[in-house]
Order: structure tokens, then C-alpha cells, then sequence
């Protein structure tokens, strides 16, 4: 099992022509003679045309982009935890860790802002809201709010409850169990 993000895109990328039915650099090929430029476009086409998941079309768009953009990376988790959140990183890199766990259907889908946790839908989000702290948003319909499991309020209308990390150990196992009810719900 991989231990890090880094990993589980290489795991997958590795994985890829045996799920997909081509290469990263035939899906490359693919992508070349598209007219779209944005990560969005790139997903939708892959996903429609290519019959491939949402995972691999996000996976695919941002390894293409990444190469298109001169090997720059277009990394937008790096940016999320850069500069004065840079210590936050490995309550990121724990959490991923432990969904990774939960099933190969897990997606990891960054946005601007925070990264989505996804099955056939999103279950949590986290975003690193603080300098010194990360929020991990979970649905839990039905779950009434105790403790450190907060209704979500404000933070974000697409999940139902909040959790706050200062760090890593934070990340514990009554987090796991309410991300694996959430996970469970989501399939």
C-alpha cells in the first residue's frame, strides 16, 4: 500500500494501462489533440470520451498539465500547504494515508482551496484553514454533533460536520472511524 500521496500517483500511474487500456504518455497523446486547456475540460473529455474514472482522469489531466507547463508543477496541494502552512503538511500527508486505506476507490481531488475525498461522492474535504490548523469536513447525515465533531456552520456547505487538527496525532482513530462512516455512505 503506498505511503504517501506521492506514492498512490505513482501506484496509480503504474497501475494505468491495466485499468485504463493505455499508457500516462497515450493518454498524453490523447490529450494532445484535444483543443481544451483547462484541468476541468481535460477531466470532463477523459471521463466522457475515455471511459476512464474520475481518479484517473484527475490523475491524467494533472500529469499532462504538469508536463505542458514545462515541468513546472501545477501542484495545487503544494501551494495549499506552502510558506506559513508548511508545517501543516503532515496532518495533510497522515489523513490521505488513512482513506487510502479504506478502498482503491478513494480519489484524491485537489482544488484551489482544499482537497476533496471522494468515492461515488464526496465524503470530506481538508483544507488547511489556518496557519496552525486543519479542518477535515465530513458528511455524516443523521450524526449528531459531539465533542470535537462540530456541525459544520459556516466552514463549508457541502459537508455536515467539521473536525479541527492542530497535528498529526490529532489525526487519530475516532477521526478514522467517523471518515470511514462517512467513506461507508459514500458508496
Amino acid at each position: 500500500m503506498p505511503q504517501t500521496p506521492e506514492q498512490a500517483a505513482q501506484a496509480m500511474i503504474d497501475n494505468l494501462k491495466d485499468k485504463t487500456g493505455k499508457s500516462l504518455d497515450q493518454w498524453f497523446r490523447v490529450l494532445e489533440k484535444t483543443p481544451f486547456e483547462m484541468h476541468g475540460e481535460f477531466v470532463k473529455h477523459l471521463k466522457s470520451e475515455g471511459g476512464v474514472t474520475h481518479g484517473y482522469a484527475n490523475l491524467i489531466a494533472h500529469k499532462y498539465r504538469e508536463r505542458t507547463a514545462g515541468g513546472a508543477a501545477d501542484d495545487p496541494v503544494a501551494r495549499q500547504y506552502a510558506g506559513a502552512k508548511a508545517g501543516l503538511r503532515p496532518i495533510y500527508d497522515k489523513l490521505v494515508k488513512t482513506v487510502a486505506g479504506f478502498g482503491d476507490d478513494v480519489e484524491v481531488s485537489p482544488k484551489k482551496t482544499y482537497v476533496s475525498l471522494r468515492r461515488k461522492k464526496q465524503f470530506a474535504l481538508v483544507q488547511p484553514s489556518t496557519r496552525d490548523r486543519v479542518d477535515v469536513g465530513i458528511n455524516l447525515k443523521g450524526v449528531k454533533p459531539s465533542g470535537r465533531l462540530e456541525a459544520s456552520g459556516s466552514f463549508n456547505a457541502m459537508v455536515t460536520h467539521r473536525v479541527r487538527l492542530a497535528s498529526p496525532k490529532d489525526a487519530d482513530a475516532e477521526l478514522k472511524n467517523w471518515l470511514r462512516q462517512a467513506y461507508d455512505a459514500a458508496g
